[in-house]
């Protein structure tokens, strides 16, 4: 009897600790309180399904990349004003490379044509230089399909990014024959990368 008594006041606790019966169905509410319908998909709101980009541009520099549901909203943000007073740009036109999807990487012309490399910046398809030094990790930090063929200044750099992250995360290699970007210029490796089981 004691036992039952126990095992009793314990669900008790559990209860009140979880914070009531309820507690399930209020942790599977879809969104906050303000993300009302007609409020603008963002950060906040990423289910929301209006986005307005004139919203982004009024400010000046008053959003970063946190507040954008996805990389293809900040994108268009940064296309709407290639001066950028948000500071979105990651680099050759591409806004927001951390961000998920759904994606567009598609530089921005005019600041992809103004951007100048920097002493530090390693080689890239922006900065083509064979001299400068290349790092796989770089490509990979977002984890997402942030990088495209086109940023690589050859086949041989594509490769390298494939082989350090053979799960691919830029979807380098297509056709999952373990060869990234065959296209790009050489210096080339085609040595196939093991890519494993989908």
């Amino acid at each position: 009897m004691l036992a039952l008594a126990v095992v009793a006041v314990a669900m008790g606790v559990v209860v009140f600790v979880r914070g009531g019966s309820d507690a399930p169905a209020r942790a599977q509410r879809p969104e906050r309180e303000w993300c009302t319908p007609g409020t603008a998909r963002s950060g906040l709101c990423p289910n929301n399904e209006p986005f307005d980009v004139k919203e982004y541009l009024t400010h000046g520099d008053a959003f970063d990349c946190p507040g954008f549901a996805n990389q293809a909203d900040a994108q268009a943000v940064l296309r709407a004003d290639a001066s950028d007073p948000n500071h979105l740009d990651d680099g050759g036109g591409v806004a927001c490379r951390g961000l998920p999807e759904p994606r567009d990487t598609t530089p921005v012309p005019l600041i992809a044509q103004q951007f100048t490399c920097g002493p530090g910046d390693i080689r890239s398809g922006l900065c083509p230089q064979p001299d400068r030094t290349f790092d796989a990790r770089y490509f990979v930090r977002h984890g997402n399909d942030a990088y495209d063929c086109r940023d690589f200044a050859s086949q041989a750099d594509a490769q390298a990014v494939l082989r350090f992250a053979p799960e691919d995360p830029n979807r380098l290699d297509g056709d999952r024959k373990g060869i990234a970007c065959r296209d790009l210029p050489g210096p080339k490796d085609v040595e196939p990368v093991r890519r494993g089981t989908p």
